[in-house]
């Protein structure tokens, strides 16, 4: 991102909260504290392995990705705007690394499962990264970056594809209902308010991105997976068995029908 700031955090187990939003230093010449800002303070945060961090040290970002804001000693400062938070998950190692807390879980729009490249993918790599690897091209800076979150909450949302949303979110919370009997035993608790409102933000994206003004609900239906999955809660024994949170997405999506949008519907406005 030109014209912006990037931090890359490390999170490893003896890392503190301090370490990630700042804290107060005494200065003894002039008998008063100062604030020194962590580097949380970025548009643009890479958490690395960020289950390797205890669940304490993670809970320091609830404040931030909620409220874009981070609270030391009794003061609240603002962070940059736009604030951005990716993070990266080892999934294979058990020694020192933390499950997310659900909290945390949920204030991440999506999760992205990243699964081993294929044989081109793979020779694609090594051609690129073997001897002199390429160097990042900013494409956008924080003023773009705005303008097009601006574009994207302007993108209309008929009132049946909220619905839609709607309806997708509250089968994962009363599956009978829907008639989904197969998922007794398998929820402990559904999708959150804020996978509702991160469906819509996340289909008005992807509209803007495919060349539309309006969300379609094929649209939230591409999304599902990566915006819903993650919230979800297993009961002991689903997570016991295995069960992935994707496949209850995927069987949620073939209970609940897909609206029809007419264009002489009554046009409403989700905002």
């Amino acid at each position: 991102m030109a014209g912006g700031s990037f931090a890359r955090l490390q999170f490893t187990p003896d890392l503190m909260p301090s370490d990630i939003v700042g804290t107060r230093v005494w200065k003894p010449s002039r008998e008063e504290f100062d604030v020194e800002l962590g580097p949380v303070f970025a548009n643009l945060v890479l958490a690395d392995e960020i289950n390797r961090a205890p669940a304490k040290v993670q809970s320091a970002l609830l404040e931030a990705m909620a409220e874009g804001q981070v609270s030391i000693g009794g003061r609240t400062y603002a962070l940059p705007d736009p604030f951005l938070v990716l993070a990266t998950q080892n999934p294979i190692e058990s020694d020192g690394v933390y499950a997310l807390p659900e909290a945390q879980r949920d204030r991440f729009l999506l999760k992205v499962d990243v699964d081993h490249a294929d044989e081109l993918e793979e020779l694609t790599i090594v051609q690129r990264m073997s001897a002199a690897p390429p160097r990042a091209e900013p494409l956008l800076d924080p003023a773009t970056v705005r303008q097009l979150q601006r574009e994207a909450d302007q993108v209309f949302v008929h009132h049946a594809v909220a619905q839609y949303a709607v309806a997708v979110v509250m089968a994962t919370r009363k599956p009978h209902q829907y008639g989904l009997h197969n998922l007794d035993g398998v929820l402990e608790y559904g999708v959150s308010a804020r996978g509702s409102l991160g469906l819509i933000a996340a289909g008005r994206s992807l509209a803007l991105m495919r060349g539309r003004d309006y969300v379609l609900p094929a649209d939230l239906v591409d999304l599902a997976g990566d915006t819903l999955a993650h919230r979800l809660v297993l009961t002991f024994d689903a997570a016991a068995d295995g069960v992935d949170p994707r496949t209850v997405v995927d069987a949620v999506l073939a209970a609940v029908p897909q609206p029809r949008v007419a264009p002489a519907e009554e046009e409403v406005v989700v905002r």
